[in-house]
C-alpha cells in the first residue's frame, strides 16, 4: 500500500478571479477581444494521477454532481490532447481523481483550472521535457481560460486570452468570493451585452508592489459583463451591494462572467470577518475566504 501511495502525484487547480475585464472590440470570427487583470486565489479543485492500466476519471467533493460525465469533463479533453501531442510519453493508463472544491459555471475559471492542473500534472508524469510553449497551444484548444490558468500567476491578459503577461510583483491581496450557485451560461451574458467596443484597461503601475497602487488603478477600471449578469441573475447584485459596505471591503466586483462576486480586503482578519458575516447571511451560498497567489 505504501508503494502505491508513494506513486500518487497531485494538484491544486486555485480559483482565477478577474480583478478587472474590459470588453475591447468584437473580432470577426466572432470571439470578443478582452482586456483582463487575472489573480489566482488559495482556494482550489484537485488532481490527483496514478499509473493504471486505462484512462479514468474519478470525480468528487461538493460540487462534482454538477462536473458533467468524465468523456466530456475538460480533465479528460486535456489527457487526450496531451497524448495525441505526445504518443507513448504517459504511463498506458492514469487513474484520475479530481476533487471539486469550486463551482460550476461561477466565473473563477474551476474547468479551465482542471485542465490546466491537469496538464501541468502530465507534463511531471511524462517521460523527458515538455516545453512551456507546447503545453500553452494545448491549453488554448482546449478554452481560453486554460492558458492563463496552466501559468496561475498575476497576469494581465489580452485577446481571447492567449496574450498573457505575468507581473514580476503584486501587492498582497486577501479576498472573499460569494458564489450565490446559480449557473452562469458566459453565451448568456455575451448575448446581453449593451456596447461590446469599450475603453481600454489603463496601463498597470510598474511596478505594482502597493495595495494602494492596486486600489487606485481598480478604481479606473471595471467589468463590463457584470451589468449583463446582474439583469440574468440579480443575487448578483444584491452580493455586490452587501459586500460594498462589509468593514474593511476596499472594491466589490464580479469575477468573470459570473456569478462570482469577490471582495478586496487590506488584512486576512478583514477578509475572514467579512466571509463570517456572509455566511451567516447566505447560509445556502459558497463562501470562501483567502489570500491571492503571489
Amino acid at each position: 500500500m505504501a508503494d502505491a501511495d508513494a506513486a500518487v502525484l497531485s494538484e491544486a487547480a486555485p480559483a482565477k478571479v478577474n480583478l478587472a475585464l474590459h470588453v475591447t472590440g468584437r473580432r470577426a470570427d466572432g470571439y470578443h477581444e478582452l482586456e483582463s487583470l487575472v489573480v489566482f486565489v488559495d482556494v482550489a479543485d484537485e488532481i490527483t494521477v496514478r499509473p493504471a492500466k486505462v484512462d479514468r476519471l474519478k470525480v468528487g467533493g461538493p460540487f462534482a454532481a454538477a462536473t458533467g460525465n468524465s468523456e466530456s469533463n475538460l480533465v479528460m479533453r486535456a489527457v487526450r490532447a496531451f497524448r495525441d501531442r505526445w504518443p507513448d510519453r504517459l504511463p498506458d493508463g492514469l487513474d484520475i481523481g479530481l476533487t471539486k472544491n469550486l463551482p460550476v459555471a461561477a466565473g473563477i475559471g474551476g474547468g479551465s483550472a482542471d485542465a490546466a492542473a491537469m496538464l501541468r500534472l502530465l507534463a511531471r508524469t511524462g517521460d523527458g521535457d515538455f516545453p512551456v510553449a507546447e503545453l500553452q497551444k494545448i491549453a488554448l484548444a482546449l478554452g481560453a481560460d486554460v492558458p492563463m490558468c496552466l501559468l496561475s500567476r498575476p497576469s494581465e491578459v489580452r485577446g481571447v486570452g492567449e496574450i498573457i503577461h505575468t507581473l514580476r510583483g503584486f501587492p498582497p491581496t486577501h479576498l472573499v468570493l460569494v458564489n450565490p450557485l446559480v449557473p452562469v451560461a458566459t453565451a448568456d451574458v455575451f448575448r446581453r451585452l449593451e456596447s461590446r467596443t469599450n475603453p481600454p484597461m489603463p496601463a498597470l503601475p510598474q511596478p505594482l508592489t502597493r495595495p494602494a497602487q492596486l486600489g487606485l488603478w481598480l478604481a479606473e477600471t471595471r467589468n463590463d459583463l457584470e451589468p449583463a449578469a446582474v439583469a440574468l441573475v440579480p443575487a448578483i447584485g444584491e452580493l455586490l451591494r452587501e459586500m460594498r459596505v462589509l468593514d474593511g471591503c476596499a472594491l466589490a466586483r464580479m469575477s468573470g462572467s459570473g456569478g462570482t462576486v469577490f471582495g478586496l480586503f487590506g488584512s486576512a482578519a478583514q477578509a475572514h470577518q467579512a466571509a463570517h458575516e456572509m455566511r451567516a447571511r447566505y447560509p445556502d451560498y459558497w463562501v470562501a475566504a483567502a489570500p491571492a497567489i503571489g
